[in-house]
């Protein structure tokens, strides 16, 4: 075989032998799921609605916003892949089969029909239509994408619907991909690149058993079918929210820690929202929060760590004394369920489930339960692709249960919260009625 290095008179000195060549490709991309993921593989795939006023040219928006995703996907790659399960049973995800894409015009509805603080029923059901993937469980990333997107063009703008896997990611990382996809879009250099290393998290490969399909699992469910549910959006101003907080506060002893506003509100719905159950003094009430835990591991993972960094904290109280005791007193046990939750209690907890896996329901988070995703502290509304903020970001129907909660930062960036909260009827309209959960008498 001929030899293109080195000059005649080199070759003539010195014999080289070229045994084998061959074409040598990149590695496939493959991620491997940490434990902190696989809890979720039976929930359902996380639903996020962006509505968008006067857009431009809705072809063209949409060919700019599709170019843009296909780079953010280069980025975000496990989002461009398949769940696959090894021959011991671990999750992966592997591939680049990409992300589904739909397009969909409802030119019949305004912005404003569904961006008002009073949506309707009406607009709330369409809503429901404006986000892909309803209805899916994260199980089917083993035969579908693991992003899917939908552009719905509006009489006076266009909604972004977007449907992402919750075994691969939290909502951390989701808005982490959504800032980097608009940023993308609008041409410029992404302020934070993923870190895609999940060993860094864990690094214990988990076996599991995962069902035939998703029917079979919802048929297991111990919670019964799902139930009618009403979901509405209350927005707390600034002022409001400062209220609430200081009458958490209020009566705390000199040197006491202080109950931060996610305490202080949070409490506050609790109350609120069991109040409007009627529940008996007996009835045990539960409260549980979806904690970020990359600041609470030793050492701590950065922001910019992509996929699930979450576990869910509890804490529960008999109704009879969260509603006949001060607001100091559940705001300090969701205080204390906070602290508590450590970098050994975060072990502890993937330690167990790593020695006895268990296929979660989506629902299960205890009884007349009140459960908080999402935060204000997440900057939904700088998501801009080159044609202004959105409007409203909400959540869809997947994953939403009697009184699970989204908070969103206000819109207008002032220290208001947008509650966001799921409850079955009779309760919602009790609620909608209650002064106290609104502060009218403090602001009259």
């Amino acid at each position: 075989m001929a030899v293109e290095n080195g000059s005649a008179d080199e070759a003539a000195a010195v014999t080289v032998t070229v045994t084998g060549a061959r074409t040598v490709a990149p590695a496939k991309n493959r991620c491997t799921l940490a434990t902190f993921d696989l809890p979720y593989i039976t929930f359902y795939y996380n639903q996020k609605l962006l509505l968008y006023r006067a857009a431009p040219d809705f072809p063209d928006a949409v060919a700019r916003m599709t170019a843009a995703l296909a780079d953010a996907l280069r980025v975000f790659y496990p989002l461009a892949g398949r769940i696959r399960q090894d021959d011991g049973g671990a999750l992966a995800v592997e591939g680049d089969e990409g992300a589904e894409v739909f397009e969909a015009e409802a030119q019949g509805v305004a912005v404003d029909d569904l961006a008002g603080g009073d949506c309707s029923d009406e607009a709330e059901k369409v809503l429901q239509h404006l986000v892909p993937y309803t209805g899916v469980m994260n199980l089917e990333g083993l035969r579908r994408p693991l992003l899917a997107v939908q552009f719905t063009k509006l009489k006076d703008g266009l909604a972004v619907g977007c449907a992402f896997n919750h075994a691969v990611l939290d909502g951390t990382s989701t808005w982490h991909f959504m800032s980097s996809w608009a940023e993308l879009c609008r041409g410029v250099p992404l302020s934070l690149q993923p870190i895609h290393d999940r060993s860094l998290s864990r690094s214990v490969r988990v076996r599991l058993e995962l069902p035939a399909s998703a029917e079979a699992h919802e048929k297991t469910d111990p919670n019964g079918p799902k139930k009618a549910l009403v979901a509405r959006v209350f927005s707390f101003p600034e002022p409001t929210v400062a209220r609430i907080k200081a009458a958490a506060n209020a009566a705390l002893p000199p040197g006491a820690k202080p109950f931060s506003t996610f305490q202080s509100l949070g409490a506050h719905i609790w109350r609120a929202v069991s109040r409007a159950r009627g529940l008996g003094p007996a009835d045990i009430t539960a409260f549980a929060v979806f904690a970020d835990c990359r600041a609470r591991l030793d050492p701590p993972l950065p922001p910019a760590y992509f996929g699930n960094l979450i576990q869910a904290v509890f804490t529960g109280v008999p109704a009879g004394m969260l509603l006949g005791g001060p607001p100091e007193l559940p705001a300090g046990l969701l205080q204390k369920a906070i602290d508590e939750h450590d970098a050994a209690a975060v072990t502890r907890r993937l330690e167990e489930y790593e020695a006895a896996p268990k296929l979660f329901h989506y629902s299960d988070a205890g009884p007349n339960c009140v459960a908080v995703g999402s935060s204000p502290r997440f900057r939904v509304y700088d998501v801009d692709f080159g044609f202004g903020r959105p409007e409203r970001v909400r959540s869809g129907g997947n994953n939403k249960f009697d009184g699970m909660v989204y908070l969103y930062p206000g819109r207008g960036g002032d220290g208001g919260i947008d509650v966001e909260l799921a409850l079955q009827p009779e309760p919602m309209q009790r609620l909608e009625k209650d002064d106290d959960f609104f502060l009218r008498q403090a602001a009259a």
